[in-house]
């Protein structure tokens, strides 16, 4: 068998890069996958070796050839210059905010981020001396309006977390690049597959690995890709915080990599049917699924992604709490818990407006955030079925 050289891979469809990026069966003995490689000491050959750092693996912290793999593979998949893999998403976005930003820095952040990115830009970074000013998701190229002279970063993420707003990433990103900043993309939900970063403008692209790479609710882990302008910066923050993921995560991502784009093909069937389920139940007010026509920004979508994942939002009616406790409480096949992208579907309430601070969250009625995941369809639909008749009964009683 061939080695696939980076000219090779870059011609092949998607599917196939998947199976076959960041794998070398002749270095590893003929194996299929890179194993797992555990290690701190890296021993050299001789003194000047050693003191000239002249091997191409130099330390645990560095990388090993498993790191490597997954490095290497994610590179070619995103269309980076170069990929770092960390101990998780969260641990990816604020090594993105580090690299980029110091005192006296301005950053610019969406109203609809991850909640513990909030909570860094508002602590660690406000501590750093670097001002944040969070922005209305759907400013477009109105974003230059809130550029100022020391406007280093402008942070996206699309769909918004829990909210799914859309974000015009190209106008937002042509406007940051003429004012000189980094745009940087948390991209989580729809992975480089269905939205690959750096063609539409995004200089450095954010993946939690804990969700559809790994797929399986088993890992913690962080990807971040960079581009020829963004690397640099990147990786030397990356050596210079050590902040490397465990070989066992990584080694599981590796495994998640090959059948990716099988399962989020699957998550966004799933997801896409259900969400129109849902959309015609009597209880709830809107579907908040960018792609259903329906729901605001779909024509951002459209444009801009090549598909949609498992994970969506739901607002309800106006209910009681309780009604919605009840209905949640006894759901059989959906658990309660936070994260997605795993083969088992989830639910969680959420609410947004004790934290907007650009924006207003006022729904007119309680909000699910839904992962749709591998069961059978209409057993999910059983399920909630039965729940939303828990929810009724509760609400009737308590009128």
């Amino acid at each position: 068998m061939r080695k696939l050289s980076d000219a090779d891979l870059a011609r092949l469809r998607e599917r196939t890069r998947l199976v076959h990026a960041g794998r070398n069966p002749e270095e590893q003995f003929g194996f299929v996958n890179t194993p797992v490689y555990r290690g701190s000491t890296v021993l050299y050959p001789s003194v000047d070796k050693l003191l000239d750092r002249n091997a191409r693996f130099t330390y645990g912290t560095k990388g090993t050839p498993t790191t490597e793999a997954l490095e290497t593979a994610w590179t070619q998949l995103c269309g980076a210059a170069g990929s770092v893999a960390v101990p998780s998403g969260l641990a990816a976005v604020t090594l993105v905010l580090t690299a980029y930003l110091s005192s006296g820095d301005h950053l610019l952040m969406t109203d609809s981020v991850y909640r513990p990115t909030r909570q860094f830009c508002d602590g660690v970074l406000k501590r750093m001396g670097i001002e944040t000013t969070f922005y209305d998701p759907s400013v477009g190229r109105g974003i230059a309006d809130l550029m100022r002279p020391n406007t280093k970063m402008v942070f996206t993420e699309a769909p918004g977390s829990q909210s799914f707003e859309m974000q015009d990433i190209p106008a937002i990103a042509e406007v940051a690049h003429a004012k000189g900043a980094i745009v940087a993309m948390d991209n989580t939900w729809a992975t480089p597959l269905f939205f690959p970063p750096h063609e539409r403008g995004v200089d450095v692209a954010i993946e939690a690995g804990t969700k559809y790479l790994g797929g399986h609710s088993d890992i913690l882990l962080g990807l971040v890709s960079a581009n020829a302008r963004a690397w640099p910066a990147l990786r030397e923050t990356f050596e210079a915080f050590g902040m490397c993921p465990g070989p066992e995560d990584v080694f599981l991502a590796l495994r998640g990599l090959r059948t990716l784009a099988l399962r989020l093909k699957e998550a966004e069937h799933q997801a896409l049917a259900m969400a129109e389920w849902l959309a015609a139940r009597p209880e709830v007010q809107t579907v908040l699924h960018p792609a259903l026509p329906t729901c605001p920004g779909h024509d951002i979508w459209k444009r801009d992604f090549l598909g949609a994942s498992g994970l969506f939002s739901v607002i309800l009616k106006p209910a009681p709490r309780r009604a919605v406790a009840a209905m949640l409480d006894g759901l059989q096949l959906f658990g309660l818990g936070f994260s997605w992208g795993g083969f088992e579907s989830l639910i969680i309430p959420f609410d947004c407006s004790s934290y907007r601070t650009a924006t207003q969250w006022n729904p007119g009625g309680p909000a699910l955030r839904l992962q749709i995941g591998l069961e059978d369809l209409d057993d999910l639909k059983a399920d909630l079925d039965a729940g939303f008749e828990r929810l009724r009964r509760e609400a009737a009683a308590a009128a």
